[in-house]
């Protein structure tokens, strides 16, 4: 008994149902017999509910049964299930309906493998509720989704090393529990782990491994990430882990290429760290980042695509028919042919105090395990294309106040209008055109910034905790060198901008031109933001990456 109360005690049974007074209802009755073994989370729409679950998902919490209302406005009951069954796969699944919806409720079963539905009202619960919810937790302990330790991180609050711990966690969904060094049950960990807590942060892995100040290939490997090959050579190496290079991968492998995808950190890139993209095909209610990214990892491993993460890749080399990748450790594969899906990454804020402050206030990109402590300040975003505004749509929701700081006259250049008409309508959202940051101050953490009007010079100073930093990207391509030829600003030259004058590539040996998205080396490709003049955007980075492995199939046929 005392293990099982133990097994349950951050289990979530969690409830969504549009009316409130409902809502409460079910939340009472639940609290009332399973109060005392299990967290009650209710939530009054299904988009609110998919956030709650997410940050379970990311605290390394476990949800044992979500029970839904089936009318809901803007998502229904069965789409809500579905949305969920992504996030935790293992959950028991209920349905309240009325009996007019019966039929609904019955074509679920196969929709969502629905578990159960319920009819309202469910009085008395004694009879009609609880004994269904108990059968469905003796099933949910007993099934493979039963509780397991989850990785324990303890950290500063504000430590940029403690936050690149739990980012790189959170975006590679591995579950874990964050403790501050500064609460009890930080100081018993670091006192179990035989540490003073004078380096942080200190990762416990689910099988006891202390790990302090790991770096992240060691953090990768200890947390059941693969980092390394299982062969020496494949018919497809895809260098990055953004759509592009997720979208190769499950495109080469289901298509019978041994494939290997190598990321450097975690998959999903600057899409991954995204809150909520909106103009994806066949997501009308839009779909997170992380909720993206995780689909197409799955996908990808599905089809026998290997993911490599934690590896980077130093050099590209030629050896007669094969293409060669180098490690930083020194290791190397070898295939037939490479997709360069590489991305970029947001440039750096160049103002005063910006770099000691990383981490500690001013973070790059979403940073959406940071987003839960914004709650009730004032957020301060620098940026106005896409990514600046999916973040201040988000934030919005736990901060006071987020201000997008724009240098130009407005966003209309570089944000999409269905962004655009979100902000203004926002209440909590403002605007600052042509304003720059100027220098970032704090000892050891954000304080205040100074800011700068870009037209007449003024500065002022205003409070400021937190600062999320979108201005834009570099493409990753520093370690290609001289191999592929790029233009002056280190993006990828392919097919026919490779041929604008009319003649081939230096170099070029064979007497077709190159593919369309074919490097100046024949069999190596690139998908995605490192293109040059590519299109920025999620959904034409899978389709290249997708072409990709097409132009592949006719590169091998070929050799």
């Amino acid at each position: 008994m005392a293990q099982a109360a133990a097994d349950t005690a951050r289990t979530v049974i969690l409830t969504v149902d549009d009316d409130p007074g409902v809502s409460r209802a079910v939340a009472r009755d639940l609290r009332r017999r399973y109060g005392e073994s299990y967290r009650i989370v209710r939530a009054e729409s299904g988009e609110s509910a998919l956030e709650a679950l997410r940050e379970l998902k990311l605290r390394g919490d476990l949800v044992a049964v979500i029970l839904a209302d089936y009318r809901m406005p803007q998502m229904n009951g069965i789409e809500f299930l579905e949305e969920a069954l992504d996030v935790y796969p293992g959950a028991r699944r209920v349905l309240l309906t009325a009996y007019a919806d019966t039929n609904a409720a019955i074509d679920a079963i196969n929709v969502v493998d629905l578990d159960h539905y319920l009819l309202k009202p469910w009085d008395p619960p004694e009879e009609k509720l609880y004994p269904v919810l108990d059968d469905l937790l003796d099933a949910w302990r007993t099934s493979a989704y039963r509780p397991v330790p989850s990785t324990k991180v303890v950290g500063h609050r504000w430590s940029a090393r403690s936050s690149d711990v739990r980012e790189f966690l959170a975006r590679n969904q591995v579950p874990y529990r964050w403790y501050s060094v500064e609460e009890p049950e930080g100081q018993r960990l670091l006192a179990a782990a035989g540490q003073d807590g004078q380096r942080l942060p200190l990762v416990i892995t689910p099988d006891g491994t202390v790990l302090v100040e790991p770096e992240a290939p060691e953090l990768a490997a200890r947390v059941g990430l693969a980092t390394m090959p299982t062969a020496d050579f494949y018919d497809l190496v895809v260098i990055g882990g953004g759509p592009a290079g997720l979208g190769a991968a499950v495109y080469g492998a289901s298509e019978g290429l041994r494939t290997v995808l190598v990321e450097r950190s975690a998959t999903g890139g600057q899409a991954g760290q995204s809150s909520r993209i909106e103009n994806y095909l066949g997501f009308p209610d839009g779909v997170s980042g992380a909720q993206l990214t995780d689909r197409a990892r799955r996908q990808a491993a599905k089809f026998g695509a290997e993911i490599l993460t934690t590896r980077e890749v130093t050099a590209l080399e030629v050896n007669g028919a094969a293409r060669i990748v180098r490690f930083a450790d020194g290791s190397a594969i070898a295939a037939h042919s490479i997709i360069l899906a590489t991305g970029v990454q947001y440039r750096q804020l160049e103002a005063e105090g910006c770099t000691d402050l990383t981490g500690c206030g001013v973070f790059y990109g979403s940073a959406l395990t940071e987003a839960s402590s914004c709650q009730g300040h004032d957020v301060y975003i620098v940026g106005g294309a896409n990514s600046a505004g999916q973040a201040a749509m988000y934030l919005s929701r736990f901060a006071k106040s987020v201000t997008l700081l724009v240098r130009g006259a407005d966003l209309s250049a570089s944000m999409s209008h269905y962004l655009i008409q979100q902000i203004e309508e926002a209440p909590n959202i403002a605007v600052r055109s042509h304003t720059v940051v100027h220098a970032a101050h704090g000892t050891d953490r954000l304080e205040r910034l100074t800011l700068r009007h870009v037209a007449g010079g003024e500065t002022e100073q205003v409070e400021a905790q937190w600062m999320f930093v979108f201005i834009g990207a570099a493409p990753l391509t520093d370690w290609l060198g001289d191999t592929v030829a790029r233009d002056g600003r280190g993006f990828i030259l392919a097919g026919p901008d490779l041929t604008a004058d009319g003649r081939p590539p230096a170099g070029w040996e064979l007497d077709r031109p190159p593919y369309h998205l074919e490097t100046s080396i024949p069999g190596v490709f690139v998908a995605g933001d490192a293109r040059a003049e590519s299109a920025k955007r999620v959904a034409s980075a899978v389709g290249e990456g997708a072409m990709a492995v097409m132009l592949v199939h006719r590169y091998l046929e070929q050799s």
